[in-house]
């Protein structure tokens, strides 16, 4: 596409009239302060007050269109300073109101402040070509953020001076807007040739004449919610907050303010998306995005009375203060990005009508912001329930989204026919079918060859580490709230909580029950969904036990049920292991996979140490102040702040998720079907590394789940709690800091010499236990658990790196007809299934390890029991590596330890044209 160049002054137009545009809809929306105020002083009822600060919008919503219309005719200049000094004059007049019929008069005239937005766009629109149009539109509707500007400035000044105050500041700074818009911009170029040529405007039916298209209205029941909706929440919130968590107006209009900024300010990146990706995929994403939000917006604060065996029950659930404001961010993130994508919209359809239909858009969006805040009042004073406002909202966009869809498909079926018959369901939303009005599906790379040393040095070797540093984080992340309850549960019995030790053990347990279940579907979800976006789903997902451990340690009556059912959505963190080392093994070529995997894997498994390190300190001092919750007192009468275990890791997660989301790619040709990638359970390797991994990662994870309770149990005279973390620590650096190991030696070598050390620090373990009564048996106890941990890292790294180099040689036996780099390309989605599965089964081991120590103390009195059978387990491990990988004629024997297998074999061939039957040497194995 050519790109058309920017009229000469566009920037300073588009600038002075963001500018304008801000000082407008701060003046438009200080009802949303000052009408606080007002109703305490006059006494009104919820719904008074919602018409009141409605009528500014019902004005400035019924005006657009004809200045919408009047700007298409004599130009946006004129039309926007007369309509900022007439807000001015009302604004003015409003601070010698005293009654409430006059001030309901003088919101009207206020009103027209909110008007000029449909002259702004007309006007900016006309200095810009249409492919940077989204994104120039997007920049002027940032001016949103005048909404935040009167939360952050107004509060301040009518508690100074009253908010008559209020009224005359603000309608000064519009009326000086309005001389320096006039003084310093120019007509737009269109009425500039117009009035060159003598030419009227078009008559008013004209303008009128596409606004019986129906998809006019549809674009404008978008414009309803995502404008209408914000208008009405940025009013509506001050107030939403002082009913429901009883702040002073400053703190409620500060909190207001976080919702209003990003829904402002974020627009102009809605409408850079919107140009490069498509208007449409926004809307998807908006409407998605904000179905989650406003559901759990929507759950009011309820009690629950269960009739249990030993008498009733009781818990509540209710949203707080940190996660409400939380969601509103969220909310008000995405419902920017699709303020700028509707109007990304018009220009493209109506680009002569830009004025009328923007005009018309805009005052169904600024009707909504008049409709929606009377309707939270009404809804308020009919059902006693504050959040039937979001209620209310969530409805909207369902029915926003179902007609958005069926009226693509409509389309999409109507221009392509049969074929769309074949096309999933969803098919806009298919990587390959993503091509929309401007490019390319975000972060999908077509062209992917790491093994092509040119491509690997120019391209991607920068690529793949881009992924593999925002993978890491992301990682860790999952660990650390996959592995919160190793800690948790050793602080509940302190604050009230009367569990026994079994019952605490299955706690520590279900976490790896049922992230290694989930593991098993996570596995094969990279080559279907992509892992840009499945890592930031996963990543995202992790808010909810997040904030479920936060609510639920707080009240002692909460039912070891619930405590049980967070415990496995904990499990959400286990299986985005087995999601994340499949996408990055697809990065890298054979030669750093390795090393590559063991850095994700590694510095990700540092997580568990980060949860034992970080939640002992968070827990003892109030990190979110008031909005955080009241801390417990414990049986020893200190203080502990059990719930920040949960909300410490949320702003970390929203970060994490919008990186992944951002930096991360897709890579086309790692797509497969579930049914391509089941192949591996018909490999004998895949169930065999499953046997070794869940011998070295299982014990790794099952030995960070149950390590701080063992201690605890075992040496109850130890304050181990602050000591815990080493163990994980020492095993995530090692697996982080050994990969080259593997890579230098040979993975079946290392894992034999890996399983050897286990058993010893094994028997150490044992024999320590045996004299615990004797004076530092805890420290020789502890440094045995230190061994283990380094070793099991190690291993981690070692069984990794076979798992390549093993399918490598079974594609080049099983498919022979296949080219070299077809014979690759299979291993490559082979290896990397079976890499997500055997970590799916070797995660067990954070269920089995930790209810085995439970078991075996409640039946032999210690853990004794359960430590036997790891050892004889870690015996069998040996012996399978040992028969089928490094004896003479086992399948790696001649890879690691040089053999006939030749690197110029492979080369040779594929340059003839030949299917390759053997597999290159790695990298620095000496033969």
């Amino acid at each position: 596409m050519t790109t058309t160049r920017s009229t000469p002054g566009a920037n300073r137009a588009l600038w002075l009239s963001t500018v304008a545009f801000t000082v407008c809809f701060a003046v438009w929306t200080i009802f949303a302060i000052i009408g606080v105020r007002i109703q305490e002083n006059l006494g009104l009822n919820e719904t008074e007050f919602g018409l009141l600060v409605g009528t500014p919008i019902l004005t400035g919503s019924l005006s657009r269109i004809l200045l919408g219309i009047w700007t298409d005719q004599y130009g946006g200049r004129v039309v926007y300073v007369l309509t900022m000094l007439s807000a001015a004059a009302a604004t003015f007049l409003l601070s010698f109101a005293t009654t409430y019929p006059w001030m309901l008069v003088a919101a009207l005239g206020v009103g027209l402040a909110g008007g000029s937005f449909a002259v702004g766009i007309a006007y900016v629109s006309k200095w810009f070509p249409p492919e940077k149009q989204g994104t120039a539109l997007g920049i002027f509707g940032a001016g949103n953020v005048g909404a935040a500007v009167t939360k952050f400035v107004a509060p301040f000044v009518l508690v100074a001076f009253g908010w008559q105050m209020v009224a005359v500041a603000w309608a000064s700074v519009l009326a000086i807007t309005a001389i320096v818009f006039w003084l310093a911009t120019d007509d737009d170029p269109e009425i500039k040739a117009r009035r060159a040529r003598n030419e009227k405007p078009r008559s008013l039916l004209a303008q009128l004449e596409p606004l019986r298209h129906q998809q006019v209205w549809r674009f404008s029941l978008y414009y309803f919610f995502v404008f209408g909706g914000f208008v009405a929440l940025a009013l509506w919130l001050p107030r939403y907050m002082i009913g429901v968590y009883k702040l002073d107006i400053e703190t409620a209009g500060m909190l207001a303010a976080l919702y209003s900024i990003p829904a402002s300010l974020f627009r102009a990146y809605g409408g850079h998306l919107s140009d490069r990706y498509g208007a449409r995929t926004v809307m998807y994403w908006t409407f998605g995005v904000s179905l989650v939000c406003l559901l759990m917006l929507s759950y009011p604060q309820t009690d629950y009375v269960i009739h249990g065996i030993k008498g009733p029950i009781s818990f509540s659930t209710q949203m707080n203060l940190i996660p409400f404001v939380v969601t509103i961010f969220v909310l008000g993130f995405f419902m920017s990005l699709g303020k700028a994508a509707v109007y990304k919209y018009i220009p493209v359809y109506y680009g002569n009508n830009v004025g009328s239909v923007g005009g018309l858009v805009g005052m169904i969006g600024g009707l909504g912001g008049f409709v929606l805040p009377l309707a939270f009042g009404i809804m308020a004073d009919l059902t006693s329930i504050w959040t039937s406002c979001f209620m209310l909202l969530f409805l909207i966009v369902a029915v926003s989204l179902a007609w958005m869809h069926f009226s693509i498909r409509h389309m999409e079926q109507r221009a392509a026919g049969d074929v769309l018959a074949k096309l999933p369901p969803l098919a806009e939303l298919e990587h390959a079918h993503s091509h929309e009005e401007h490019g390319p599906h975000h972060g999908l790379i077509e062209d992917w060859r790491p093994e092509d040393e040119t491509f690997w040095e120019t391209t991607g070797r920068r690529i793949a580490r881009r992924n593999l540093w925002i993978s890491v984080p992301a990682l860790l992340l999952a660990f650390a709230v996959w592995m919160v309850w190793s800690v948790v549960v050793a602080k509940l019995p302190a604050i009230g909580f009367t569990y026994s030790t079994d019952q605490l053990f299955w706690l520590a347990a279900l976490p790896g029950l049922s992230g290694a279940t989930f593991r098993i579907f996570y596995s094969f979800m990279v080559p279907i969904f992509g892992g840009r976006l499945w890592t930031a789903l996963t990543t995202a997902s992790l808010l909810i036990p997040a904030f479920g451990i936060g609510y639920a340690v707080q009240n002692p009556d909460t039912p070891y049920l619930l405590f049980l059912v967070l415990a496995l959505l904990c499990g959400f963190g286990g299986g985005n292991f087995a999601s994340s080392m499949a996408n990055i093994s697809f990065f890298f070529p054979k030669k750093e996979k390795g090393n590559a995997l063991a850095l994700n894997a590694g510095l990700g498994n540092l997580g568990v140490s980060v949860v034992q390190f970080v939640v002992p300190l968070v827990i003892t001092a109030g990190v979110f102040g008031v909005v955080g919750g009241e801390p417990q007192t414990t049986s020893e009468g200190t203080r502990l702040w059990l719930q920040n275990a949960g909300f410490i890791w949320v702003p970390f997660l929203l970060v994490t998720t919008v990186a992944a989301w951002i930096g991360m790619n897709d890579i086309a040709s790692a797509k497969a079907s579930f049914s391509e990638q089941a192949v591996i359970f018909q490999r004998k390797h895949n169930w065999i590394m499953c046997w070794l991994y869940t011998g070295t990662f299982g014990s790794f994870i099952g030995y960070s789940a149950g390590f701080p309770l063992l201690a605890k149990t075992q040496f109850p005279e130890v304050n181990s709690l602050p000591l815990v973390f080493l163990g994980p620590l020492v095993g995530a650096l090692s697996r982080a800091a050994t990969g080259w190991i593997a890579d230098r030696w040979g993975g079946g070598r290392v894992t034999i010499w890996v399983f050897t050390v286990m058993i010893a620090a094994v028997a150490g373990v044992l024999f320590f236990l045996g004299i615990k009564d004797q004076p530092n048996a805890f420290w020789g106890f502890f440094a045995m658990f230190l061994i283990l941990f380094f070793a099991t890292g190690v291993g981690n790294a070692s069984t990794f790196q076979m798992i390549p180099a093993i399918m490598r040689k079974e594609v080049g036996r099983l498919m022979p007809g296949l080219s070299a780099a077809e014979q690759t390309r299979h291993a490559d989605k082979e290896s990397a299934a079976i890499i997500g599965f055997t970590s799916a089964v070797a995660a067990y081991g954070a269920f089995f390890i930790p209810k085995a120590y439970g078991s075996s103390i409640a039946a032999t009195g210690g853990p004794e029991l359960a430590l036997w059978g790891f050892l004889g387990f870690y015996a069998t491990c040996i012996a399978v590596t040992w028969w089928f990988y490094t004896r003479r004629g086992g399948l790696l024997h001649d890879i690691e330890r040089g053999g006939p297998s030749d690197s110029g074999t492979r080369r040779k061939t594929a340059e003839a044209g030949k299917p390759a039957e053997v597999v290159p040497v790695p990298a620095g194995v000496s033969r």
